[in-house]
């Protein structure tokens, strides 16, 4: 999973862009033209804005264009920026009259929208526990064991943490329970994934910001990361609060390498795989942290066996293709990493690679 460079973009100018050109790419037009409204703020004397041009860090791996487009899109869900709605809808076709816009809104709203930059977006997506799923249905298909042992980095609110308690429908493949409240089904394309039993004996996450999603500002906080043109999001986020508020997941506040490390270092108990899953998150840490937990899955490996297998599930952005590619690995047996799909970086589809 090494970085191919984009990652420590420089630039100010060329992060923006390249956030906008993403953003366009995955289907939200209107985001991509807020985002891309940034490079009019050069020359502004808001307090934002400066401190946006005079980034010191890495503008990419620190999404920094994504935290300042939370703070806008929060405007509009509290209600401060309802002009902002028809941005979002596709009804304002001109580039030049959405930089006008959102250069009045950053300097209207300077001190509220300062604080957003202090930290990277929390952007937790319940269809991306698709690829998941389909990870787990191929993982159970003789490789290891069907029931999992289920550990998530960069969980966020944990949404994704949640995953066992959804429904799911991949290609005609279902599992989960029937009757839960939430029900995915992302345009599947290729053959679906292999049918097979699967159960979790634990789900648990860890996150350096963990949001509770029992919390109202923090809910709140949680969707203005949410790209409002990407239609059925704001939906799900509201049925895993609904989820999380008759039994919230669990999520401890740690950084990632220590976590896993720690998590490893557990014994575990047999005849469940544990699994090491992480989605769209791995480019925001730090190359050591990275080299970390490729060290402590290296040993935990080692020592796997059948009754006491380890899996690494990962669904990240191909910076060279744009494409989000789920990979896996699994010890003892699968030493590379197997690229079972290409999905929609927020769960629309899934195109299925694996056997």
């Amino acid at each position: 999973m090494a970085d191919d460079g984009v990652m420590d973009m420089v630039s100010v100018p060329e992060a923006i862009e390249w956030q906008a050109e993403h953003a366009e790419k995955a289907g939200a037009p209107g985001t991509a033209q807020v985002i891309r409204a940034l490079l009019a703020l050069e020359g502004s004397q808001a307090a934002t804005a400066r401190r946006i041009f005079a980034w010191q860090g890495l503008g990419l791996r620190d999404a920094m264009p994504l935290r300042i487009a939370g703070g806008i899109h929060n405007l509009l869900l509290a209600g401060e920026e309802p002009r902002l709605e028809d941005v979002y809808a596709g009804r304002v076709a001109s580039q030049d009259d959405v930089d006008a816009l959102i250069r009045e809104i950053v300097e209207a709203y300077d001190t509220q929208l300062m604080p957003w930059l202090d930290g990277p977006p929390q952007t937790n997506e319940a269809g991306r526990s698709a690829s998941f799923a389909a990870a787990l249905l191929w993982l159970a298909d003789g490789r290891t064991t069907g029931q999992f042992e289920f550990l998530e980095i960069g969980a966020s609110a944990g949404i994704n943490t949640m995953m066992g308690r959804y429904r799911y429908n991949l290609g005609g493949v279902a599992t989960g329970p029937s009757t839960s409240r939430m029900q995915i089904e992302p345009e599947w394309r290729g053959r679906p994934p292999p049918v097979n039993d699967i159960g979790f004996t634990d789900a648990r996450g860890s996150d350096i910001s963990p949001v509770d999603l029992t919390d109202v500002r923090q809910a709140l906080r949680l969707k203005s990361y949410v790209w409002p043109d990407a239609t059925g999001r704001m939906a799900r986020i509201d049925a895993a609060i609904a989820l999380a508020e008759r039994m919230p997941p669990e999520i401890e506040r740690m950084d990632a390498g220590d976590w896993v490390e720690k998590e490893l270092a557990r014994e575990q108990g047999e005849g469940a795989t544990r699994v090491i899953a992480h989605s769209i998150m791995w480019q925001y840490l730090p190359d050591f942290t990275q080299e970390r937990i490729e060290k402590a899955l290296q040993e935990a490996g080692a020592t796997a066996t059948s009754e006491r297998p380890l899996a690494h599930v990962a669904l990240e952005t191909n910076r060279k293709t744009f494409q989000h590619e789920l990979k896996v690995r699994y010890w003892p047996g699968g030493e590379e990493a197997v690229h079972l799909a290409n999905a929609h970086p927020h769960g629309a589809w899934v195109e299925w690679l694996g056997g």
